[in-house]
């Protein structure tokens, strides 16, 4: 991650990290010890005051206890064989451990579950090929070894993987079918949120389909053509129409995340090449709600 400051600052760094970024100032400051953070490409220390267009890169990875432990959490197994697994992942679960989340996650699930699990990125994500927000509810591949997310990786980077998810979002969607093709980068004014953006950005798509209308509201099917971070939520704020309930780029309103659910995935098997599809319904508290909407 790189950020420029584009306005004068009379800031310590790790104050202003704090409040641009996911990471506590403590994390911050072992961070700047072990140069992971650097300012113009150099090492500095927590007191250094922030100044205009200093550029801060900030390495990817780092946890305050890189030794992840295995832990005994029920995880919802969809199908396995020796070389993957499909995952529904519940509402609330992080996939997997990170600043301020190093328990309860997927991983240390899936640890605990098994020892064959890729290691392509390290001992902290395990397995993990691909992954879904913490809120988001839904189907996941997991590799259980590293030629598999090795294949994996690469069929995701031509879109081979076919991914499908519902959302309900706010407001009346008045065409049947859309794509939003926009750019995707780091939010100027928060760092921590994504938006459309041509600086520093990466072209994102996504597809859409309306399943059902209903007052207030619309149910979607929505297909990524890339997987950018947060790629869904922030398109679909940019169009007017945020995921319901969605705390960060909407409006939360009850003690359930966004209503997004990775409902199907399609792609052949990287060894057996035999097509694979796997669906899950919607969570309950997504159904009940849904259940009391009227129908347009």
């Amino acid at each position: 991650m790189i950020i420029k400051v584009v306005e004068e600052t009379n800031l310590r760094i790790d104050k202003y990290l704090a409040e641009n970024t996911e990471y506590s100032r403590s994390l911050i400051a072992k961070m700047l010890e072990d140069e992971f953070i650097l300012v113009n490409g150099s090492k500095c220390k927590a007191n250094y005051n922030v100044r205009l267009n200093d550029e801060i890169f900030i390495k990817e990875g780092y946890l305050e206890d890189t030794k992840v432990e295995s832990e005994d959490i029920p995880i919802n197994i969809v199908y396995e064989d020796s070389d993957l697994m499909i995952i529904n992942k519940e509402s609330g679960m992080v996939v997997h451990p990170g600043c301020g989340n190093s328990h309860g996650t997927l991983v240390n699930a899936l640890m605990h579950y098994t020892s064959n699990l890729s290691n392509v990125n390290g001992e902290v994500r395990p397995g993990i090929v691909h992954r879904i927000d913490k809120d988001t509810s839904g189907l996941m591949i997991v590799a259980k070894n590293n030629k598999t997310h090795e294949l994996l990786a690469d069929m995701l980077s031509k879109h081979e993987i076919k991914r499908d998810y519902i959302a309900l979002i706010k407001g009346e969607f008045m065409h049947d079918t859309a794509t939003i093709d926009a750019p995707i980068g780091r939010d100027k004014m928060d760092r921590k949120k994504m938006a459309v953006t041509a600086d520093n950005s990466k072209n994102a798509i996504t597809h859409l389909k309306v399943v059902e209308r209903y007052k207030g509201y619309t149910l979607v099917r929505l297909t990524l053509e890339t997987g950018r971070t947060h790629q869904i939520r922030v398109h679909m704020n940019y169009i007017g129409y945020p995921i319901f309930n969605d705390p960060v780029y909407g409006h939360s309103t009850n003690e359930f995340g966004q209503f997004l659910h990775s409902a199907s995935i399609d792609f052949k098997h990287p060894i057996t090449n035999e097509g694979m599809h796997f669906e899950c319904e919607l969570p309950d508290y997504f159904k009940n709600f849904i259940d009391t909407l009227e129908k347009k």
